[in-house]
């Protein structure tokens, strides 16, 4: 396909504009994809914000956007299972294929992975992208895609599940109630967990959890969640944590409301990168601490749950924004995180 396309790039921290570059070509083993939506995710805002993620610091122009749901509109030679008109869902990252890591199949923790906005990388709030056609995912006929946008951090929410060895008669508490937090829920929801609960200080993020199917919620603000967990669970406490919150606080909180021999998986970062915990407390009850980067073989998965209702990822999105509308789109999902759960760009048309 020949011409020029409209991107969105970050200028500088907290100012969006808009240039023209040409349609990307794909290769042999590529497939071109028209965007219809992007999703703004919490790495967005921040590189948006600060102009940094750690070691990750920004040059402008930058593209930011990595949750990316469209259209198949070219196929390279050497691709068989993708067409002209698919719609598909795509994993933002490619993995070199030969380390230690990919070769063993965890090729989240490849050193060489390339990651759709991770500076110098760009994003992909853009028209079109062309793409390793094997990180394109075709979508069932009942999944749109915009639901295909938000199968990435549906993954990583499946991705914590998994880490924590998720399964049917266990009780689960959920730390915080943002974009990470509810599909975290609804992913151990779909895997058979028997009883979850959400803890978070936002009212609307509360419910939102109830109305995506939370068990219960706790307003850590109002009571505190480790007596909460406590008197659910009649004194036991619970046998399994998510924390995507990220803080000392809330992490410390999950040491206390666990039952001995539990498990807790960390999925949010923190500001400082260093907590303090009482490991003495840990240690005692045996606990098993997980962790987790991104995700590894979850879209298949992830789609499949999606396609079966088991998980409803249109109910996380509380603000739509149109592409002419990127400036407004940043700076409102900033300024108003009480009450937008999951924002995203409309690219493009949905065929």
């Amino acid at each position: 396909m020949e011409g020029n396309m409209k991107v969105a790039v970050m200028e500088g921290i907290g100012k969006m504009g808009y240039t023209q570059r040409p349609i990307p070509k794909p290769t042999a083993r590529e497939v071109l994809v028209k965007l219809e939506y992007v999703g703004i995710c919490g790495s967005d805002m921040h590189y948006y914000e600060t102009g940094a993620i750690g070691d990750y610091v920004v040059e402008p122009p930058f593209v930011l956007g990595h949750e990316p749901g469209g259209v198949v509109v070219e196929v390279g030679e050497d691709v068989k299972h993708l067409k002209v008109g698919d719609r598909v869902a795509l994993e933002p990252g490619k993995t070199c294929g030969h380390c230690e890591f990919c070769k063993t199949g965890r090729y989240n923790l490849c050193p060489d992975v390339v990651f759709f906005a991770t500076p110098p990388v760009d994003g992909v709030f853009q028209e079109y992208v062309a793409h390793e056609a094997d990180l394109c995912f075709k979508l069932p006929e009942n999944v749109s895609t915009l639901e295909g946008a938000l199968i990435e951090p549906l993954a990583v929410g499946f991705h914590a599940a998994n880490q924590g060895g998720a399964h049917a008669g266990q009780t689960a508490v959920v730390m915080g109630a943002g974009c990470i937090g509810l599909v975290s829920m609804m992913a151990l929801k779909a895997e058979g967990v028997s009883k979850v609960y959400v803890v978070d200080i936002m009212p609307k993020r509360l419910e939102k959890a109830l109305e995506l199917g939370a068990d219960g919620v706790i307003n850590g603000k109002d009571q505190d969640a480790v007596e909460a967990v406590l008197a659910l669970t009649g004194g036991a406490g619970c046998d399994l944590v998510i924390e995507t919150a990220g803080t000392e606080f809330t992490t410390r909180q999950c040491i206390r409301m666990t039952k001995k021999g539990a498990t807790i998986v960390l999925v949010g970062y923190s500001k400082t990168g260093e907590m303090t915990l009482p490991m003495s407390l840990a240690l005692d009850k045996e606990l098993t601490f997980k962790t987790v980067f991104r995700y590894r073989h979850i879209y298949p998965m992830a789609i499949e749950a999606v396609a079966a209702g088991k998980v409803n990822l249109k109910g996380i999105v509380t603000d739509l924004f149109d592409f002419d509308d990127i400036q407004n789109a940043m700076d409102k999902s900033i300024a108003d995180k009480a009450n937008i759960v999951k924002a995203v760009v409309k690219i493009g048309k949905e065929c």
